[in-house]
């Protein structure tokens, strides 16, 4: 398989600003890295919150760090489903005219007006990749899933920074639809 690229499947979770994050944890709290993630700088947090949507409740969902500027809340449609929210699929950071939620922590609880989406599969390239698979940042281009669920994803974003390492995310319905697990190669179509 040419322009192999690994693969990683991305669950429910939620990036949090400062604010926020003293609101529900208490003032001056600080995150608490437990594993730091593909992406450099990325970890997971020990810290969890539960999201209170119009129909339902998801508990237990994990914080990413490090903080942010705004609040962020990644779901899969399924999730929105059992929230009563209608997520649009968007790039991070694209929240505009994106539903809110109410954020449950341990200290304290916080109503967002906007923020919550369903994440847009994308591919994250340092720079070298770029020239070596032919591709620019915000390029639009597709990839092949080989295997019994084979299929080819479409509308795959391409984002290229010096800080980024080579790895397509898909949210996990998506990975399940496909039978990849986290580490599968999968081949970028241009």
């Amino acid at each position: 398989m040419a322009n192999k690229i690994p693969i990683a499947l991305s669950n429910k979770h939620l990036h949090i600003s400062q604010e926020h994050l003293e609101i529900l944890f208490g003032e001056g709290y600080e995150l608490t890295k437990i594993k730091d993630l593909s992406q450099p700088g990325q970890y997971a947090c020990e810290e969890k919150v539960d999201i209170v949507g119009p129909k339902g409740t998801l508990k237990g969902l994990r914080i990413l760090g490090p903080v942010r500027p705004e609040t962020q809340i990644e779901i899969s449609i399924s999730d929105g489903f059992k929230l009563g929210v209608d997520a649009p699929i968007r790039d991070s950071g694209k929240l505009q005219d994106t539903p809110g939620l109410k954020i449950v922590g341990p200290k304290g609880e916080v109503k967002i007006d906007k923020g919550v989406i369903v994440a847009a599969r994308h591919i994250h390239m340092y720079t070298d990749d770029a020239t070596k698979y032919g591709v620019e940042d915000k390029d639009i281009v597709s990839v092949k899933v080989g295997g019994p669920r084979g299929l080819i994803f479409d509308n795959v974003l391409v984002r290229v920074h010096p800080s980024f390492a080579l790895e397509m995310h898909v949210d996990i319905e998506e990975g399940n639809a496909a039978g990849v697990k986290n580490g599968d190669l999968v081949e970028l179509i241009k």
